[in-house]
């Protein structure tokens, strides 16, 4: 029970590693909020987990400011206190950001290869990227991220916690390997956790980040079989990770086993980087 009488709060908890990580925390003996875009999944969610009725389930668009601020009064008026953020939310691709001209240039690019040509097709992601699928990108998985956790540190400090935040970043920030808007929210998401652990670190409130690899999760739906297949032949381990595999290094970093942490990321990849 690494997190008895904590009170946890994991955005995009209504699927994927959000709810896996939301299900290992109630485990764990943690009053979970689950918070999410779809608040039916969220409910969804909540009510499968064991000990569901100290939990709270709650519809939130993360890249509003507003909206977040409306769950953490919500969490303050029902539990008075928040022990840890994971901020999980986060989406790869939007209407917009040119994702299915790359993917269809990368194919082509990679047979051409395959067939020991000279390749003559270029993913050029840059070219098709739009001003609102940029945009769009980076106000779910970046301004998100810095919206609840600005929220999550005033209430860490109105109860005097000695929290711990963690971020879901992606592989892709450390490699570059992706679609472009996403790569770049992502390798952002880094430096926001390594600005927010310097800084609050003589408080006592960690923030640490995952770099998950190749996992199932539906996100993970949205690329090409030959993509996803290629990426599983890259993994060391020989397979794809699974979102529990990825909720127990959220775990390690919410819990006191991480407490000589802060500011560091943790590749989950299943080898696909070592360092």
């Amino acid at each position: 029970m690494k997190l008895k009488g904590k009170v946890a709060l994991v955005t995009g908890a209504g699927s994927g590693m959000g709810r896996a990580t939301a299900a290992l925390f109630a485990e764990q003996g943690a009053s979970v909020v689950l918070a999410d875009i779809d608040g039916a999944a969220a409910e969804s969610a909540r009510q499968a987990l064991p000990g569901s009725e100290g939990c709270m389930a709650a519809a939130c668009d993360i890249a509003e400011a507003d909206s977040v601020e409306r769950l953490f009064a919500a969490v303050q008026e029902r539990y008075g206190r928040l022990d840890v953020l994971v901020n999980n939310a986060g989406l790869g691709q939007v209407p917009g950001d040119g994702f299915e001209h790359y993917q269809q240039r990368l194919g082509e690019r990679n047979a051409q290869l395959a067939a020991g040509q000279q390749p003559d097709v270029f993913t050029d992601m840059i070219v098709d990227l739009t001003d609102d699928g940029w945009r769009r990108i980076l106000a779910i998985n970046l301004d998100g991220a810095f919206y609840c956790s600005r929220a999550a540190v005033r209430l860490m400090i109105a109860c005097g916690s000695r929290g711990s935040i963690v971020n879901v970043a992606s592989l892709s920030a450390l490699t570059g390997e992706g679609p472009l808007a996403y790569c770049a929210s992502k390798a952002a998401l880094l430096g926001l956790t390594k600005c927010l652990a310097r800084d609050l670190g003589p408080r006592g409130i960690r923030v640490n980040s995952v770099c998950p690899g190749p996992t199932r999760t539906p996100m993970m739906q949205s690329i090409s079989r030959e993509w996803a297949q290629a990426l599983e032949r890259a993994i060391p381990l020989g397979r794809m990770l699974e979102p529990e595999e990825i909720a127990q290094t959220c775990l390690f970093l919410a819990s006191d086993d991480s407490s000589a942490f802060t500011g560091q990321t943790l590749a989950a990849s299943g080898g696909m980087l070592m360092h």
